[in-house]
């Protein structure tokens, strides 16, 4: 699903990131990316949904090959991508406008992206908040609400950066077990090595 090789990357004041770097993604695959701040995690998350590009090497997602802006539309409606920061995803009045908001961009009507964001906020066990406005909940609200807008655009592959942040017990036991349950790909950036052990399959380490 997603192949990286020999990825190079610098940033514009010359730190090198990624020198040789390669990544594979199978169907199936319950991937957990560990590492320190700094690292590259983010980094190469936005070279796969093509936010960056790498200086060399070969970008492969979906059997073609990525190079240029246009290749990466079509990625960006099969692969959901929850930001670090919850409020680059959240900038709708409401949170249930929050959650339609992606389905209706892919084409779903108006009922149909209701619909869809009514059963995903049931699924994250947020139903009474779908006339709230977003930007006044909770870090932990917020971050319930961004992963659950990915959710709704109904991805075949997630990518997943710091999942966890700001979430209190009950919130990450309700993500692990939706983690758990689902059949999609993903891959979970984090520096939190016990909670990924929990919901992946093969885990990467980042470093120097």
């Amino acid at each position: 699903m997603i192949e990286l090789k020999d990825i190079v990357y610098r940033y514009q004041t010359k730190t090198e990131v990624f020198n040789g770097f390669n990544l594979t993604l199978n169907q199936g695959d319950k991937l957990g990316l560990i590492g320190p701040n700094g690292s590259g995690k983010t980094t190469l998350f936005k070279i796969i949904m093509g936010l960056l590009f790498p200086d060399r090497g070969v970008v492969k997602i979906f059997g073609q090959r990525r190079e240029k802006e246009e290749d990466f539309l079509s990625v960006r409606e099969r692969i959901g991508f929850l930001f670090q920061d919850s409020d680059d995803l959240l900038f709708c009045p409401t949170v249930e406008e929050d959650l339609a908001f992606g389905p209706l961009n892919m084409g779903k009507s108006k009922a149909e992206a209701k619909e869809i964001a009514e059963e995903t906020l049931a699924l994250v066990g947020m139903e009474e908040y779908k006339q709230k406005v977003s930007y006044q909940l909770s870090a932990g609200e917020k971050r319930m609400v961004a992963f659950a807008a990915v959710w709704a655009m109904q991805p075949d592959i997630l990518l997943l950066d710091e999942p966890f942040s700001s979430l209190d017990q009950s919130r990450r036991d309700t993500m692990i077990k939706i983690l758990l349950e689902t059949d999609k790909s993903y891959i979970i950036a984090s520096h939190r090595e016990g909670l990924i052990s929990q919901v992946t399959n093969r885990k990467l380490r980042i470093e120097n």
